[in-house]
């Protein structure tokens, strides 16, 4: 069974140039990399890939859609195909594991924190390129929590707070310091924290927090002064 929940198109349907194509989405994941998500317009992606704002409305209504055309062009590309569901819980968080390695790759380190940032700032983001992608394997697909449960391999109520708040990260940072992700250090990751978590996860599920990957942290900080006084 596919972890697919449907293709959402952001296009209009215009006919596509494939070199205007390439040199927007390049525009595009170019200053979401050197300036952030606020700074993405459609006037300075017009003028870095030398085309006009009309261009870019006629195939997108919003901010949002254009950016998430550039992630699924570029990092998310390999997250276009359904994955197939493994036999085991252990397949299936390898699977995903190895996708989201591959679509860290794609990119760079700075596109990646930033498309993080702006899901912070506006989570309906992450759902939309979750849902246009496919699976990008930053969030626990609750098909692979259920049919883990009816195998025996997880307590029903289990929670995905420990895959996606822990593997998103470490790949992240292992990434932005260019440190080896192979299958081995995918398998230990697995094995020996991911695992262990969501079993664990049913006993507290109700309380625990939204993953940073998952699209839906709470942001509010606390003003440990305060507390201290």
């Amino acid at each position: 069974m596919p972890y697919r929940n449907g293709e959402s198109s952001v296009s209009r349907g215009r006919p596509r140039d494939a070199e205007l194509e390439r040199r927007i989405t390049a525009a595009v994941l170019g200053i979401l990399a050197e300036h952030g998500y606020e700074d993405v317009t459609f006037e300075a992606v017009a003028r870095r890939c030398q085309t006009s704002k009309a261009s870019l409305y006629r195939r997108w209504g919003s901010k949002r859609d254009m950016v998430i055309a550039a992630v699924k062009a570029g990092p998310a590309r390999h997250s276009t195909s359904p994955l197939p569901q493994g036999a085991t819980l252990r397949e299936d968080l390898l699977a995903l594991a190895r996708r989201l390695d591959r679509t860290m790759a794609a990119g760079d380190t700075g596109t990646a924190l930033m498309l993080l940032q702006a899901g912070l700032k506006d989570p309906e983001l992450c759902d939309a390129i979750e849902n246009s992608t496919g699976p990008t394997g930053a969030r626990l697909p609750q098909p692979v929590i259920d049919a883990a449960v009816a195998r025996g391999e997880l307590p029903a109520g289990a929670s995905p707070f420990a895959f996606e708040e822990v593997v998103g990260s470490v790949l992240l940072l292992r990434h932005a310091n260019g440190l080896a992700v192979d299958d081995a250090y995918l398998s230990a990751l697995v094995d020996t924290v991911v695992i262990p978590a969501l079993v664990a996860s049913a006993t507290d599920a109700a309380t625990l927090p939204a993953g940073i990957f998952s699209g839906h942290p709470d942001t509010r900080t606390t003003d440990r002064s305060q507390e201290d006084s």
